[in-house]
């Protein structure tokens, strides 16, 4: 078997740390995209439907994975929005023709009650404005509508709406993929880069305590990335505080050692952005630094055959619904990595989408919900990834794949909570055959002892999770010890691992 070949070290000491860790970085995202609000956040004849037609079942899942800022309401979608339509009188709103994803956009949904379901589930909103189709006045006006206490025109229409408090939104983005031929509404970098330092001013005349997103490229294999950062930034480097980031994996080979090591692209991404911005800032002699919003990261491939047969116009019909694997669960978590790693840059980080379109929950229009593969690292990441990022030291073998040169075998961050005295560490063993044994030297952290080891492992890279099965779930029975501030464990073959110590009292 050569078990015993496979072995990997790393120094862990509380003093290496990289950042405190924002956490916003485990945000989400809803657009009015397939069954994301119609069917998944929003369903009032299901059986668990409250007052005022949330599904309670999906709000208890995302209350479970602890989501702290969540994206809305767009996407491409919001490049042909206006915000208008989906306030006021429910019977009073219009259905559109939704361009971005040939759809009947009922309006059932918008602003307001997007936050009463937010706040449903303890979660802020980060809102986007549409800079397609519309600007600098549509994007003033929405942010007087949220967040002026009152006495103005669209302060005052939100309160004949219902809605006295303003909702104080703290994060905006300034458009969506402007760099897309496919956005409604595309722009080149000038021209992007002046209308959104434009709207940025606007914004922060009625609202100076929000923090703004510029948009970045939409994914690293755009021609004309990072030179789009570069322009755009140009002009709202001292209007924006973030840029954005979006990028999706998907294993069209079926080469699972070659897909597992995607983590190391997005980590390029992310080292190549920072000093994209980091160049514009020493060209502007600023003193100021701009961090990075990844608001849009996942796995995306598998449905992308069934969405082409989908019939235009229709009503929240199932888009992008992909069906996510093992596998997919083993990337899933070291794209988290790659962002903890980062987490002095990375501040905001929007796993996309939350509920049914390319999402860890799956839902049934009428009936059940479930957890896909992907749900458990990005779970246990939230819940248990909050405190300060710490820069281990690892020596890990590794191998050489189709695109990739030098993986390690071992993907791994740390974190350390403080104040609960616990130390957190996320490994992901990538070799496919071997189990891989870790020792970790963790002599600063004294007294501190295993509370627990998940494991998500599974013979089948291929193994998914449905309605009726859950083939693809943690268990508890990893195998981790400490003994004389060396912590010992064994990480079973393509697995990824929480490993969770805290100090005896």
């Amino acid at each position: 078997m050569g078990n015993d070949l496979l072995k990997a070290k790393m120094v862990v000491d509380k003093e290496f740390k990289i950042s405190e860790i924002d956490p916003r970085i485990y945000g989400s995202f809803i657009e009015h995209l397939g069954r994301a609000v119609y069917g998944g956040v929003y369903e009032p004849d299901h059986p668990t439907a409250d007052e005022h037609g949330f599904r309670q079942d999906v709000m208890d899942l995302v209350k479970e994975l602890q989501v702290p800022i969540v994206r809305y309401p767009g996407g491409n979608m919001v490049s042909a929005y206006n915000w208008e339509d989906g306030v006021g009188p429910r019977a009073e709103r219009p259905r559109r023709l939704e361009l971005a994803w040939r759809v009947i956009e009922t309006n059932e949904i918008g602003t307001n009650e997007f936050m009463d379901w937010a706040k449903k589930v303890n979660s802020e909103v980060m809102m986007a404005v549409n800079l397609g189709t519309r600007g600098i006045d549509a994007a003033r006006n929405l942010l007087e509508y949220c967040n002026h206490p009152g006495g103005t025109y669209y302060s005052e229409l939100r309160k004949q709406h219902g809605y006295n408090n303003p909702h104080n939104i703290k994060t905006w983005c300034l458009g969506n993929e402007m760099d897309g031929p496919w956005q409604v509404g595309h722009k080149t970098a000038n021209e992007y880069g002046r209308l959104a330092a434009e709207t940025a001013k606007a914004m922060k005349l009625v609202d100076p305590t929000i923090e703004l997103v510029s948009c970045g490229s939409s994914n690293t294999a755009m021609p004309t990335f990072p030179e789009w950062e570069a322009t755009t930034l140009d002009h709202t480097y001292e209007h924006a505080d973030y840029v954005s980031l979006h990028q999706y994996y998907g294993n069209r080979d079926n080469d699972t050692a070659n897909y597992i090591a995607s983590s190391l692209d997005m980590e390029n991404f992310i080292k190549t952005v920072i000093s994209t911005c980091d160049y514009i800032k020493a060209k502007k002699r600023s003193k100021k630094t701009i961090n990075l919003s990844f608001d849009e990261w996942n796995v995306w491939f598998h449905s992308n055959e069934q969405d082409k047969q989908i019939e235009p116009w229709s009503i929240a019909p199932p888009q992008l619904e992909d069906v996510y694997t093992f596998e997919d669960a083993i990337l899933v978590g070291s794209m988290l990595n790659a962002m903890l790693k980062h987490s002095d840059r990375v501040k905001i980080a929007c796993m996309a989408q939350l509920v049914n379109v390319i999402a860890p929950i799956m839902t049934e229009n009428g009936g059940g919900i479930w957890k896909q593969s992907i749900f458990y690292p990005y779970y246990y990441t939230s819940v248990y990834g909050r405190g300060v990022a710490l820069q281990p030291v690892i020596s890990s073998p590794k191998y050489d794949s189709k695109d990739f040169t030098d993986v390690p075998y071992l993907d791994t961050s740390v974190v350390y909570n403080e104040e609960k005295e616990e130390l957190v560490i996320f490994a992901t063993n990538r070799h496919l055959k071997d189990l891989l044994h870790v020792d970790i030297d963790i002599r600063s952290f004294e007294d501190y002892q295993v509370v627990e080891h998940v494991v998500l492992e599974n013979d089948d890279v291929k193994a998914v999770n449905t309605l009726k099965s859950e083939s693809v779930k943690p268990h508890l029975n990893g195998e981790s010890s400490v003994t004389d501030g060396k912590l010992s464990t064994v990480l079973p073959k393509l697995s990824w691992n929480m490993i969770r110590l805290r100090r005896n009292k």
